[in-house]
């Protein structure tokens, strides 16, 4: 009897990221019906991997989360209602499948006898066949099969991964999630980066509307938006109020640039982190109830104690209320605020988002980022959601600075660290801006299946675009933003 399970979850059980499994599957090297991997086929391709034993995966996910500056990965078990329900989903499952085998056991019975009555009405030679029938269905079925004990430790851990999470598809972008711990199905998604559509995210707007298309969830959080009797028969539910209790297809609506309204967020000050004598960290944290709504690549307006300042946001989306900014000292407005004067748990009103420079989330190629000095401050939340959301199918970083240095270096070797297919380059601007962009296009003769995404000044994005342009690229795969 075939067992299959999704990529999102064969990926998590043999270590490997979401693309790297997809990758396999277009290269021939898996096979898979529908975004369904057989377990046989699993047993088949990754013959070495010792189910019984996530270490390594927990390890590679906290090198990832570390660099991307997220929570530690840790299995949180979700509130016992909830755990209550998959368990007894799960022992559904389990019960079917002991009523199979204890039906497929009367079969065999009644065949055995069937065979025994064959035996006798025939002659000596029809004994002995059927003898020789019986003894070979005894010895087939009292055999183990060769993986047995793989196919044992597999589906263990996968039913215990079912447990602490459930996997969610999104129609019809088809986006994939998986909800751990009590999160609901609108944090979860969230977090891992997908920009599905909300309002007040506590039950009141109904702007996080969606339509379950199957599987079961769990309404864990009340609220006070009235559903028409019209959603509720087409399976309408707010993402904010409900969990997942098995793996869940919703059809929902995900956010771009245009669907984001313009907000106004009063925040403190987390931390101010110094990285040299002209450039910091400004570390915000948003009221639980008012997280700031933004795509990767946007900017924002700041304002404390009459100065204001125009800057992009350097962290992912899926990083819940934690916001933050690069500033470079110049004396004036906000940057000499957050130089002199601005402290711990001080009030910064955040006034956005702006922008368009944000993530082509349709595409699977490779993409290649390029960042000109400050430019690296849209671009790191760039290559954190990409690497939230394992769409790309390889991740190449260019980093051009001068005096000011590179000052998340460390950062970006520890993504080239975690990630097999991410590499990470960093380049002088001394070399003028035709210099750089000749240095980055000649590692990459054939751009006609890659996107690009650049920040930095007008004249080096101009270069950097016709070089790319000339070997390839598609006028859709570029994407540029203009860093003064």
């Amino acid at each position: 009897m075939a067992h299959y399970l999704p990529v999102s979850r064969v990926a998590r059980l043999v270590g490997q990221s979401r693309s790297a499994i997809q990758r396999m599957i277009h290269d021939g090297e898996l096979t898979a019906f529908d975004g369904m991997v057989d377990m046989a086929e699993l047993l088949r391709v990754f013959p070495d991997v010792q189910w019984e034993d996530d270490g390594e995966y927990k390890r590679v996910e906290e090198i990832k989360a570390k660099a991307f500056g997220k929570r530690v990965f840790e299995r949180t078990l979700p509130d016992k209602a909830v755990l209550a329900e998959r368990l007894y989903e799960l022992g559904k499952e389990f019960a079917a499948a002991k009523s199979l085998l204890l039906h497929y056991d009367e079969v065999f019975r009644f065949l055995g006898d069937k065979l025994q009555d064959v035996a006798e009405a025939g002659g000596p030679a029809t004994a002995d066949a059927v003898a020789g029938l019986k003894q070979w269905l005894k010895r087939e079925l009292d055999a183990a099969p060769g993986e047995a004990e793989r196919a044992e430790a597999l589906l263990a851990q996968e039913s215990v991964m079912r447990i602490m999470s459930v996997q969610v598809t999104v129609q019809p972008d088809g986006h994939e999630f998986f909800v751990e711990g009590s999160d609901t199905l609108l944090e979860a998604a969230l977090r891992a980066g997908i920009p599905l559509d909300y309002g007040c995210s506590n039950g009141n707007c109904g702007e996080c509307k969606a339509r379950l298309v199957s599987g079961q969830v769990k309404k864990v959080h009340p609220h006070d938006f009235v559903l028409k009797e019209q959603d509720k028969a087409t399976g309408t539910i707010l993402l904010c109020s409900y969990t997942a209790i098995t793996d869940v297809v919703v059809e929902a609506h995900v956010a771009g640039a245009d669907d984001i309204p313009e907000q106004a967020i009063p925040t403190k000050v987390k931390s101010v982190e110094m990285f040299n004598d002209q450039l910091a960290a400004l570390h915000l944290t948003a009221p639980r109830s008012q997280r700031l709504r933004f795509l990767a690549g946007q900017h924002v307006t700041l304002a404390a104690d009459g100065a204001e300042g125009e800057y992009y946001v350097a962290s992912c989306p899926c990083e819940d209320r934690h916001i933050e900014l690069h500033i470079r000292r110049d004396n004036r407005g906000f940057s000499r605020k957050v130089f002199d004067g601005l402290r711990k748990e001080d009030g910064v009103r955040v006034t956005g988002p702006h922008g368009h420079f944000v993530m082509r989330l349709d595409s699977r190629r490779p993409v290649i980022f390029v960042a000109w000095e400050e430019g690296f401050a849209p671009i790191k939340s760039l290559v954190q959601h990409a690497m939230s959301l394992e769409i790309a199918e390889s991740m190449h970083l260019y980093w051009a600075a001068g005096d000011s240095g590179h000052y998340q270096d460390n950062l970006c070797r520890a993504w080239a660290d975690a990630l097999d297919e991410f590499s990470y380059q960093p380049l002088d601007v001394g070399q003028g801006a035709a210099a750089v962009a000749e240095s980055i296009l000649a590692r990459h003769p054939d751009l006609s299946h890659a996107d690009i995404y650049a920040a930095g000044p007008d004249a080096f994005l101009k270069a950097l675009e016709a070089g790319a342009l000339a070997r390839g690229l598609s006028p859709l795969g570029w994407h540029g933003e203009i860093i003064p």
